[in-house]
C-alpha cells in the first residue's frame, strides 16, 4: 500500500474538489489539505492514514539504523525515475571502490516491481545483493530492508570480522560536507561544471557500506525513511533539467543530487545550471555532483563523498523532511478535528 497514492481506499466516492486555474483550465488535485485526492477518502481520513503508516514505518527504520551503526555499516537510499541509470552507476562505483578502498565492505539491496535483472548485475561484480520486488508497490519501504539486510553478508559479519568495531559508536562528527553553493544564474553557458577539490579525511572511511537502490519513481519514495543516512537522488541529463521542480519532495529530501550521464552532454539540450538552480530553489543546502558512469568524470568526487561520510550514527535522527511531514500531518488533523467540533 502506498500511503501517497492511497491505493487501498474503501468506501463511497467523496471526491476533493481540485483547485482550478480560470486562465487555462488547469486542475490541481493535490492542493488539499492532504495533497493528495483519493476517490472515497476524505482528506481527514487521507492524512490520519498518511500518519499512521509513516509512523509505523519511522519506527522499523530506527531500528534499522540502529541496526547499521551496531554492524559499522553506512547506508544510502538511491532514488530516481526509471533508467536515470542508477544500476550502471553503482557498477561502476563499486568497481573503482575496490581499486580506492578495497578495505571497505559493500552489498547492495536492489528494489524493482519484477525481475531480479538489477541484482544479478551486481553479483557479476562480487558485491552480494538483494533483490527485493515489490509487486504493485512503487517504493521500498524500512521493513522490506530489515528483511533484504538480514541476508546479506554485512548483517552475519560484525564482530568477528578484521574491520569491525563494537557496536556502540561515538562518532561526533557534523556534515561530512560544507553545502555552500553559489548559487547558479540561470543565463549561465549550460555546461557549468562545479570544481569540487579533494577532501581532506577528517575521519576514516566507513567500515562498510550498503547502496539501497529504490524503485525507479520521483514520487512515492521521498517520504519514507528506511534508516538510510542520506537519500541520494540521482537525474540523468537525459530527462527534463526541470525535474526537481516537478517533483520538489524527493529534490527537497535528498542530501545529495548525482548528474549522470554528462558524457551526452554534448548531443543534448539539457541546462545544467538552470538544473542544478531549481534543485537548490527546492532544496537550497543540496549537494550537486556532475558524473559519467561510462568515462568515469566526476567519479572520484563520487567517491570521496562517499568515503568522507562518518560511520552511521545509531542515534541519528530521521530525515528532517519526514520529521517535518508527520508533524505537519498531526497539526492538519488537529485542525480538521478542531473544525469538525
Amino acid at each position: 500500500m502506498c500511503v501517497v497514492c492511497g491505493c487501498s481506499a474503501t468506501g463511497a466516492i467523496e471526491g476533493s474538489a481540485p483547485v482550478l486555474t480560470p486562465q487555462t483550465g488547469d486542475l490541481h488535485f493535490g492542493a488539499g489539505t492532504a495533497r493528495v485526492s483519493v476517490p472515497g477518502m476524505s482528506q481527514e481520513r487521507a492524512i490520519k492514514l498518511e500518519a499512521d503508516v509513516l509512523g509505523a514505518n519511522k519506527l522499523v527504520a530506527n531500528q534499522n539504523r540502529t541496526h547499521f551503526a551496531s554492524h559499522g555499516v553506512t547506508a544510502y537510499n538511491l532514488v530516481s525515475s526509471p533508467g536515470s541509470g542508477k544500476t550502471t552507476l553503482l557498477c561502476a562505483t563499486i568497481e573503482a571502490l575496490k581499486q580506492r578502498a578495497p578495505q571497505v565492505r559493500l552489498a547492495v539491496i536492489e528494489g524493482d516491481q519484477q525481475t531480479s535483472h538489477d541484482a544479478d548485475r551486481i553479483r557479476a561484480t562480487g558485491v552480494p545483493a538483494i533483490q527485493v520486488n515489490t509487486g504493485k508497490g512503487c517504493h521500498l519501504d524500512a521493513p522490506m530492508v530489515a528483511a533484504a539486510f538480514a541476508r546479506l553478508d554485512l548483517h552475519a559479519h560484525s564482530h568477528g570480522h578484521p574491520h569491525a568495531h563494537p557496536h556502540t559508536h561515538t562518532h561526533t562528527h557534523g556534515e561530512s560536507h560544507d553545502p555552500h553553493h553559489p548559487h547558479d544564474d540561470l543565463h549561465a553557458h549550460p555546461h557549468d561544471h562545479d570544481h569540487t577539490h579533494p577532501h581532506d579525511h577528517a575521519h576514516p572511511a566507513p567500515e562498510a557500506l550498503l547502496f539501497i537502490e529504490n524503485v525507479g519513481n520521483l514520487v512515492c519514495p521521498a517520504m519514507w525513511d528506511l534508516g538510510e543516512r542520506a537519500k541520494v537522488a540521482i537525474l540523468s541529463v537525459t530527462e527534463g533539467e526541470d525535474k526537481p521542480l516537478k517533483y520538489p519532495d524527493m529534490f527537497a529530501a535528498a542530501k545529495l543530487m548525482v548528474l549522470t550521464k554528462t558524457d551526452l552532454l554534448p548531443h543534448l539540450n539539457f541546462d545544467m545550471a538552470r538544473c542544478k538552480a531549481y534543485a537548490r530553489r527546492v532544496n537550497p543546502g543540496i549537494e550537486i555532483i556532475e558524473l559519467s558512469a561510462n568515462t568515469g568524470e566526476g567519479m572520484q568526487t563520487w567517491l570521496d563523498w562517499l568515503l568522507d561520510a562518518p560511520v552511521q550514527d545509531a542515534k541519528a535522527t530521521p530525515p528532517t523532511a519526514l520529521q517535518d511531514r508527520i508533524q505537519q500531518l498531526e497539526a492538519e488533523l488537529a485542525q480538521l478535528k478542531a473544525l469538525q467540533t
